[in-house]
């Protein structure tokens, strides 16, 4: 069994020259957890579009945590300790926004000085005086 596992592995790690550029199926991995990982956006963007304004969906969280373990494991393949190091607390982060979504809780925060209410006697949308 070890004879096989160490045939694969040098077989998925082997490099081939593709385009003047190194090639390896381990790439295909990198590849494929970039693509989950951009995916994310893809349906922030979506969702948002539909809302009418910024909105992120709960699938937002779950397309983090693929791309984010995929890409992981790239970087451990890769032995890249800068790679695992970005990716390894992302899904942390993501699985505990999950939780507090499905408590219902929301961490609070402070509103930005232009993002206050305007004082009354002016249009909140506008500025002008409606005095």
């Amino acid at each position: 069994m070890n004879m096989l596992a160490l045939i694969a592995i040098t077989w998925i790690g082997k490099e081939y020259r593709f385009l003047g550029l190194d090639w390896s199926y381990i790439m295909i991995l990198g590849f494929i957890g970039n693509v989950f990982f951009s995916m994310r956006f893809f349906v922030q963007w979506l969702a948002s579009e539909r809302q009418g304004e910024s909105v992120i969906p709960v699938s937002f969280w779950y397309w983090s945590i693929a791309g984010s373990m995929i890409m992981c494991l790239y970087f451990i393949f890769r032995r890249d300790p800068v790679g695992i190091l970005a990716y390894l607390p992302n899904s942390l982060i993501y699985i505990r926004n999950l939780v507090l979504i499905r408590k219902g809780r929301s961490v609070p925060t402070a509103a930005a000085p232009s993002q206050k209410p305007r004082e009354t006697g002016y249009c909140p949308h506008c500025g002008h005086n409606l005095g």
